[in-house]
Protein backbone atom coordinates (compact mmCIF):
# COMPACT_ATOMS: atom_id res chain seq x y z
CA UNK A 1 0.00 0.00 0.00
CA UNK A 2 1.31 3.47 -0.84
CA UNK A 3 0.79 6.75 0.90
CA UNK A 4 -1.15 9.12 -1.40
CA UNK A 5 0.85 12.09 -0.06
CA UNK A 6 4.05 10.65 -1.56
CA UNK A 7 4.36 12.43 -4.89
CA UNK A 8 7.08 13.49 -7.31
CA UNK A 9 6.62 16.36 -9.74
CA UNK A 10 9.31 16.74 -12.39
CA UNK A 11 10.83 19.85 -13.88
CA UNK A 12 13.61 20.65 -16.32
CA UNK A 13 15.31 23.97 -16.97
CA UNK A 14 18.40 25.38 -18.66
CA UNK A 15 20.18 28.59 -17.64
CA UNK A 16 23.04 30.15 -19.60
CA UNK A 17 25.57 32.84 -18.79
CA UNK A 18 28.60 34.19 -20.63
CA UNK A 19 31.56 35.38 -18.58
CA UNK A 20 34.62 37.40 -19.62
CA UNK A 21 36.87 34.88 -17.82
CA UNK A 22 38.43 31.88 -19.63
CA UNK A 23 37.02 28.34 -19.01
CA UNK A 24 39.85 27.44 -16.62
CA UNK A 25 38.99 30.34 -14.31
CA UNK A 26 35.27 29.51 -14.37
CA UNK A 27 35.98 25.83 -13.70
CA UNK A 28 38.20 26.83 -10.76
CA UNK A 29 35.37 28.98 -9.33
CA UNK A 30 33.03 25.98 -9.58
CA UNK A 31 35.36 23.37 -8.07
CA UNK A 32 37.68 25.07 -5.57
CA UNK A 33 36.23 25.28 -2.04
CA UNK A 34 37.50 28.81 -1.27
CA UNK A 35 36.59 30.17 -4.71
CA UNK A 36 33.08 28.67 -4.59
CA UNK A 37 32.52 30.02 -1.07
CA UNK A 38 32.74 33.54 -2.54
CA UNK A 39 29.57 33.06 -4.59
CA UNK A 40 27.66 29.88 -3.61
CA UNK A 41 25.56 31.10 -0.69
CA UNK A 42 22.16 32.50 0.11
CA UNK A 43 21.13 36.15 0.03
CA UNK A 44 21.62 38.69 2.82
CA UNK A 45 20.67 37.19 6.17
CA UNK A 46 21.82 33.68 5.19
CA UNK A 47 24.32 32.19 7.69
CA UNK A 48 26.62 29.38 6.52
CA UNK A 49 26.65 26.45 8.94
CA UNK A 50 28.85 23.92 7.11
CA UNK A 51 30.71 23.57 3.79
CA UNK A 52 32.57 20.49 2.52
CA UNK A 53 33.76 19.91 -1.02
CA UNK A 54 35.51 17.10 -2.91
CA UNK A 55 35.02 17.56 -6.66
CA UNK A 56 36.01 14.33 -8.41
CA UNK A 57 34.02 11.37 -9.74
CA UNK A 58 32.49 9.84 -6.60
CA UNK A 59 33.33 12.97 -4.57
CA UNK A 60 30.76 14.78 -2.46
CA UNK A 61 29.77 18.32 -1.60
CA UNK A 62 27.71 19.52 1.36
CA UNK A 63 26.51 23.04 2.12
CA UNK A 64 24.07 23.91 4.87
CA UNK A 65 22.93 27.25 6.18
CA UNK A 66 20.27 29.11 8.10
CA UNK A 67 17.98 31.59 6.34
CA UNK A 68 16.88 34.81 8.03
CA UNK A 69 13.51 33.18 8.88
CA UNK A 70 15.34 30.42 10.82
CA UNK A 71 14.89 27.65 8.24
CA UNK A 72 17.95 25.46 7.73
CA UNK A 73 18.59 24.26 4.18
CA UNK A 74 21.06 21.60 3.09
CA UNK A 75 22.56 20.80 -0.33
CA UNK A 76 24.14 17.32 -0.63
CA UNK A 77 25.74 16.38 -3.94
CA UNK A 78 27.72 13.53 -5.45
CA UNK A 79 29.81 14.11 -8.59
CA UNK A 80 29.64 11.59 -11.42
CA UNK A 81 31.59 13.26 -14.23
CA UNK A 82 34.33 15.86 -13.91
CA UNK A 83 36.10 17.03 -17.08
CA UNK A 84 38.44 19.90 -16.18
CA UNK A 85 37.54 23.21 -17.84
CA UNK A 86 34.63 21.56 -19.73
CA UNK A 87 31.96 19.73 -17.71
CA UNK A 88 30.52 18.74 -14.33
CA UNK A 89 27.68 16.25 -13.83
CA UNK A 90 26.30 15.72 -10.35
CA UNK A 91 23.18 14.66 -8.52
CA UNK A 92 22.00 16.42 -5.42
CA UNK A 93 19.25 16.46 -2.86
CA UNK A 94 17.88 19.49 -1.06
CA UNK A 95 16.47 19.55 2.46
CA UNK A 96 14.52 22.22 4.31
CA UNK A 97 14.89 21.28 7.95
CA UNK A 98 14.27 17.52 8.18
CA UNK A 99 12.21 17.45 4.96
CA UNK A 100 13.77 16.26 1.69
CA UNK A 101 12.19 18.55 -0.92
CA UNK A 102 13.95 17.47 -4.11
CA UNK A 103 16.48 15.31 -5.91
CA UNK A 104 18.09 16.65 -9.08
CA UNK A 105 20.57 15.80 -11.81
CA UNK A 106 22.60 18.81 -12.94
CA UNK A 107 25.00 19.23 -15.83
CA UNK A 108 27.29 22.25 -16.18
CA UNK A 109 29.00 22.70 -19.53
CA UNK A 110 31.72 25.26 -20.25
CA UNK A 111 32.53 26.34 -23.80
CA UNK A 112 34.97 28.98 -25.04
CA UNK A 113 33.20 32.17 -26.16
CA UNK A 114 35.82 34.45 -27.68
CA UNK A 115 38.23 35.11 -24.81
CA UNK A 116 35.53 34.21 -22.28
CA UNK A 117 33.28 31.30 -21.39
CA UNK A 118 29.71 30.29 -22.11
CA UNK A 119 28.33 28.33 -19.15
CA UNK A 120 25.18 26.22 -19.56
CA UNK A 121 23.42 24.57 -16.62
CA UNK A 122 20.73 21.99 -17.32
CA UNK A 123 18.85 20.58 -14.37
CA UNK A 124 16.29 17.79 -14.15
CA UNK A 125 14.53 17.81 -10.81
CA UNK A 126 12.06 15.67 -8.90
CA UNK A 127 10.16 17.80 -6.37
CA UNK A 128 8.86 15.60 -3.61
CA UNK A 129 5.75 15.09 -1.53
CA UNK A 130 3.85 18.24 -2.37
CA UNK A 131 6.81 20.63 -2.42
CA UNK A 132 5.82 23.32 -4.92
CA UNK A 133 8.98 24.74 -6.47
CA UNK A 134 7.03 27.31 -8.55
CA UNK A 135 10.22 28.15 -10.48
CA UNK A 136 12.30 29.04 -7.43
CA UNK A 137 15.08 26.54 -8.31
CA UNK A 138 15.58 28.07 -11.74
CA UNK A 139 15.47 31.58 -10.23
CA UNK A 140 17.95 30.55 -7.51
CA UNK A 141 20.30 29.04 -10.09
CA UNK A 142 20.23 32.31 -12.04
CA UNK A 143 20.93 34.26 -8.82
CA UNK A 144 23.94 32.04 -8.04
CA UNK A 145 25.30 32.25 -11.59
CA UNK A 146 25.09 36.05 -11.41
CA UNK A 147 27.06 35.91 -8.15
CA UNK A 148 29.58 33.60 -9.86
CA UNK A 149 30.01 36.28 -12.56
CA UNK A 150 30.58 38.95 -9.91
CA UNK A 151 33.19 36.77 -8.18
CA UNK A 152 35.03 36.28 -11.47
CA UNK A 153 35.20 40.05 -12.01
CA UNK A 154 36.69 40.64 -8.57
CA UNK A 155 39.19 37.76 -8.77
Amino acid sequence: MTDASRTAVHGVFTVERTYAAPPGDVFHALTDKAAKARWFAGPDGYVLLKREMDVRPGGREHVSGRWSNGTVSAFDAVYFDVVPDERLVYAYEMHLGDRKISVSLATIQLRPAGTGTKLTVTEQGAFLDGYDDAGSREHGTGFLLDRLGESLQSA
